[in-house]
C-alpha cells in the first residue's frame, strides 16, 4: 500500500474487487515506477539474486546503507523515482 501511496486499505480492497477501477495518475506513475524496478532488477540479476537485492542493505549513496524496498517505501515518489534511475 505505501508504495502504491495508498493509505486505506479500503482503497486497496474496492481496487481488488472492481473490474476496472479508477485509478489516478499519481498511482500510475507509481505503478510505472515498480513496474521498472521489477523489470530492471530481474534483466541485471538472476532471479534468486534479485529476490535478495530488493530486501539488502546497500552501500551506494541513493540508499545510504538502507534496503531498496526500505527507501521505497517511504511513501515518498521521488524516492520510486531514484530507485528505478539507479
Amino acid at each position: 500500500m505505501r508504495l502504491l501511496g495508498l493509505t486505506s486499505p479500503s482503497t486497496l480492497s474496492a481496487w481488488k474487487s472492481a473490474p476496472c477501477p479508477g485509478i489516478g495518475p499519481d498511482t500510475l506513475e507509481r505503478i510505472s515506477y515498480i513496474l521498472g524496478i521489477y523489470k530492471g532488477i530481474n534483466m541485471l540479476l538472476p532471479e534468486d539474486r534479485a529476490n535478495d537485492w530488493v530486501r539488502a542493505p546497500n552501500a551506494a549513496p541513493t540508499f545510504d546503507g538502507k534496503s531498496a524496498l526500505e527507501v521505497m517505501s517511504t511513501g515518498d515518489i521521488t524516492d520510486l523515482a531514484n530507485v528505478r534511475r539507479y
